[in-house]
């Protein structure tokens, strides 16, 4: 068996080539309190005052309350004490003025995270001020007839939320990031799907309960004195065995962990010792610098310490531990083992790419970065399909060339899910006429939505946008900007949602500054009031909406149209488009100089005006474009 020193120095090693991945994982058990949740203390190291004097309530000769709170800085926790010692109506009167301080505190700070419209913003304030608890509670006690049981019953729903919240997120977790570790030690690349390896071959309840039984076990043997340490370091290599295999049972786990650790507690507990000055570091930089190296260097080297004693069990025949037999996790594969597993994604990585050689010049420059064909010929049909195949079978790419853990050499299969959007070939290149037919249907999509959501809100149909026909064609811009610009991240689902974001971002705020300007300084949109916004020009949820849009357009809309387009007569549709844009140019020149304006579309002013603080009266009518 490896020193002490040797073990830390393999660990080290698999840290500097995973830092990122294990630094991250570690952050996010800390934040879920699986692990590490001392190491936030620097979180909390701003304190804020919390008072709270008491609630006022007399009982009216018609029945009602009259609630005064005498409230200075309170949360949702205090509504929901008050709720229990008070009763219902003195809770919702604390709720609402916490809400109300909070909206009135953003009218005169940081414009930025405004609390007074929008759909984020009304989360933020229910959440906050307690509001949610008491809506539940009022509903819960509505149907049972007796706000008190209502109260009870919200109580024993919250208490098995948080329990089910404990069991199948904080109490496995540990078990997932010791796979990810464990992937770690010997591959270059651990990818962040890893994080879903228990889900993949559907064994998280199996490891969920492993580590439930273990934490029961524990619990019991904490009632004596000498449990509290000897099992501790007893059942220390659980969350380990579990990574390696989850399908074993709760008590096998438990038992292979206890034959394993004895004669290495004391060995075990030195170890962890050792680690005592980085521990005193992270103390001293309020948490900070356990998150960024102490955390994931002590289970990187606790992980490779596993391995040893994995192996000493394997060499001593230890009772079992021939249910560890994830061999791949210690050794790579080899070649053979690997060509007959993954004999479809060879074929995909040796097809050449001749269709996309053939493009050269200007019309092969724009086909490869902004995947726009003027023709479309049965050689880039091939190369569409060879990309279409190619993203299916590319995260196994690096199974393959050994660079990665190869998932289909687990003894328990993982699940291959076939998404729907790999069935629409999202790796293609879209002809002219395509991406103009997606502009015109894009942008009277957005003038539907617009007019509806307007006419739902309001109850009146009012044509938005500043031109005068049925479209917004910044709707139309966003959706053929992304399918073009962003061509090169298809291939990557998260980075396409990102970039999105940024590109609607950038569309929108653009868009807004240049027609107040050409119009004299008319506002079109204002997202003033709404949590977090930038001088009312874009916000967080129209982004977070842009983005989740943007996808559903690169991986379902475009496609779609793309395959209508294609199996329709192209001279029927190039004189179709033809037309529509005619008159669409057309609206356009003329609204430059007489633009689409008025009641709904540009009484900005009007529309932001918020509720008078006494009377609560409201002038009504939103805008957005």
């Amino acid at each position: 068996m490896k020193t002490r020193k040797q073990i830390k120095r393999l660990g080290r090693s698999s840290l500097k080539k995973h830092y990122v991945i294990f630094v991250a994982a570690c952050l996010i058990a800390a934040f879920l309190a699986s692990e590490f949740r001392s190491s936030l203390n620097f979180s909390s190291a701003r304190s804020y005052p919390i008072s709270y004097d008491g609630v006022e309530s007399s009982l009216n000769g018609d029945g009602t309350y009259t609630v005064k709170t005498h409230v200075s800085s309170v949360s949702w926790e205090d509504t929901l004490w008050v709720i229990i010692e008070d009763n219902m109506q003195a809770g919702k009167e604390m709720s609402e003025e916490i809400k109300d301080n909070a909206i009135e505190r953003s009218r005169t700070g940081n414009p930025m995270f405004g609390r007074t419209r929008g759909v984020f913003s009304s989360i933020v304030n229910q959440v906050t001020s307690g509001s949610i608890i008491v809506t539940a509670a009022t509903a819960i006690g509505s149907i049972t007839g007796s706000d008190n049981l209502g109260i009870l019953i919200l109580i024993i729903i919250g208490a098995l939320g948080m329990f089910l919240f404990w069991f199948l997120i904080q109490n496995v977790f540990p078990v997932v990031i010791r796979r990810v570790f464990l992937e770690g030690m010997i591959y270059d690349r651990v990818t962040p799907q890893r994080f879903v390896f228990l889900l993949r071959i559907k064994k998280w309840l199996k490891a969920s309960w492993i580590m439930f039984v273990k934490y029961i076990y524990y619990s019991l043997w904490c009632l004596t004195i000498a449990g509290i340490v000897v099992k501790r370091y007893s059942y220390y290599l659980v969350p380990y065995i579990a990574a390696e295999n989850p399908d074993m049972s709760a008590r096998q786990a438990i038992t292979l962990s206890r034959r394993m650790m004895k004669g290495h507690k004391w060995q075990c507990f030195m170890f962890e010792i050792s680690f005592l000055g980085w521990e005193i570091l992270g103390a001293l930089t309020m948490g900070i610098f356990n998150i960024l190296y102490t955390n994931p260097y002590k289970i990187a080297s606790f992980t490779r310490y596993y391995a040893e004693l994995r192996a000493e069990a394997l060499e001593k025949h230890i009772p079992g531990a021939e249910l560890l037999y994830d061999t791949y996790l210690y050794e790579k594969a080899d070649s053979y083992v690997i060509a007959a597993k993954y004999a479809d994604v060879i074929e995909v990585m040796e097809t050449p790419d001749d269709s996309e050689e053939s493009l050269t010049g200007w019309r092969g420059f724009v086909a490869r970065n902004f995947g726009v064909l003027l023709l479309r010929r049965e050689q880039e049909r091939r190369y569409e399909e060879h990309q279409a195949e190619y993203v299916r079978v590319h995260t196994m790419i690096d199974d393959v060339e050994r660079e990665a853990y190869p998932v289909r050499l687990y003894p328990i299969p993982e699940e291959e899910r076939r998404k729907l959007v790999q069935s629409l070939n999202y790796m293609r290149h879209y002809s002219v006429w395509s991406l103009i037919t997606i502009f015109l249907g894009m942008s009277f999509f957005g003038w539907i939505w617009e007019v509806g959501m307007h006419l739902v809100s309001y109850g009146e149909f009012v044509n938005r946008g500043a031109l005068h026909g049925p479209w917004l064609p910044i709707y139309g811009t966003g959706a053929v900007l992304i399918l073009t610009v962003l061509n090169r991240f298809r291939k990557n689902p998260a980075l396409e949602f990102g970039a999105t974001i940024v590109l609607c971002g950038f569309l929108e705020y653009m868009t807004s500054l240049v027609m107040e300007i050409a119009t004299g300084g008319k506002k079109w949109w204002d997202y003033s009031g709404y949590f977090l916004n930038l001088n009312g020009r874009i916000c967080a949820e129209g982004l977070l909406v842009f983005g989740i849009g943007g996808l559903v357009i690169v991986y379902v809309i475009a496609p779609m149209i793309d395959d209508l387009v294609c199996r329709m007569n192209e001279r029927k549709v190039m004189a179709v488009c033809s037309v529509i844009m005619v008159v669409f140019l057309a609206d356009t020149v003329y609204s430059q100089f007489h633009p689409n304006e008025g009641k709904g579309v540009t009484d900005i002013e009007e529309s932001v005006s918020l509720p008078h603080p006494e009377t609560g009266n409201s002038p009504g009518g939103g805008a957005t474009v």
